[in-house]
């Protein structure tokens, strides 16, 4: 296995972790599954099938600071940071704090 397929299998496993936190953090259980959510798909605002609001997008934060030592600061990072799965695994792999 090359480091591409790795890293490919690495972020495919962040994602999916993130989909089960956002359900988990946002008391999403009985409305979505992971596979209920698309990759690129909004988390906020227009086009967001969950429908995730402030207190919400709080949660995200603090459990991704929690769990993955990556701290969202600000309205501006957060709407980048939580644009879609994708922003998010991206924004957590470039500003991870190192153990």
């Amino acid at each position: 296995m090359d480091t591409t397929t790795l890293a490919n299998d690495n972020t495919d496993a962040l994602k999916q972790a993130l989909k089960r936190l956002i359900i988990e953090e946002c008391d999403k259980e009985d409305e979505f599954t992971v596979e209920d959510i698309s990759d690129d798909e909004p988390l906020i605002g227009r086009g967001s099938a969950l429908a995730l609001d402030s207190l919400d997008t709080l949660q995200i934060s603090m459990a991704v600071l929690s769990r993955y030592k990556t701290r969202i600061e600000g309205a501006k990072e957060g709407r980048i940071a939580l644009a879609s799965i994708n922003a998010l695994a991206d924004y957590i792999v470039k500003n991870q704090t190192p153990s």
